[in-house]
C-alpha cells in the first residue's frame, strides 16, 4: 500500500471516520473556493480555499476558518473544479482600442463653457449693483 506524505491524511483514520463518505486510503477531498460577505448588500469576496468531502461540510469548515475572524453574514462554497476561466493565450480578447477619449471629460470643452457662464454671471451682477 502506498503511504501518503500529506499529514492530514496520515493522521486521520479515514476508514473509521463517519465524515469520510466512502473515501479510501490516500484519496483526497475536493477543494472549495470560499467567498465571504461581511454585510447585507455587499459583494462577496474570495477569502480562501478549504478541503472537504461535500459542499455542506465545506461550509462548516469555511465558517470555522473564515467566519470567526471578522463579521460574517454569508458564505459561499464553490467547488474549485466548477470555476471556469479564460486561458492566458486568449488574453487578446480583453485588449481594447487604446484611444478612447470620448470616455473622459477632458475631451470635451465643457470647462470653457462653465468658466464663460460664471464670468457672464459676475458681469451681470456687477452691472446690477
Amino acid at each position: 500500500m502506498t503511504e501518503s506524505l500529506d499529514p492530514r491524511i496520515r493522521r486521520a483514520d479515514l476508514e473509521a471516520s463517519p465524515a469520510s463518505s466512502g473515501l479510501k486510503q490516500n484519496e483526497h477531498w475536493e477543494t472549495y473556493a470560499i467567498f465571504h460577505q461581511d454585510k447585507r448588500g455587499a459583494a462577496h469576496e474570495f477569502v480562501g480555499i478549504v478541503h472537504a468531502p461535500d459542499p455542506e461540510l465545506a461550509l462548516v469548515f469555511a465558517k470555522e476558518q473564515f467566519g470567526r475572524r471578522k463579521k460574517t453574514v454569508n458564505l459561499w462554497a464553490v467547488r474549485s473544479s466548477d470555476i471556469y476561466t479564460f486561458q492566458h493565450e486568449d488574453d487578446d480578447m480583453f485588449s481594447t482600442v487604446p484611444d478612447k477619449n470620448y470616455r473622459e471629460a477632458s475631451g470635451y470643452p465643457v470647462r470653457k463653457r462653465i468658466n464663460k457662464y460664471l464670468f457672464d454671471q459676475k458681469e451681470e451682477e456687477a452691472s446690477k449693483a
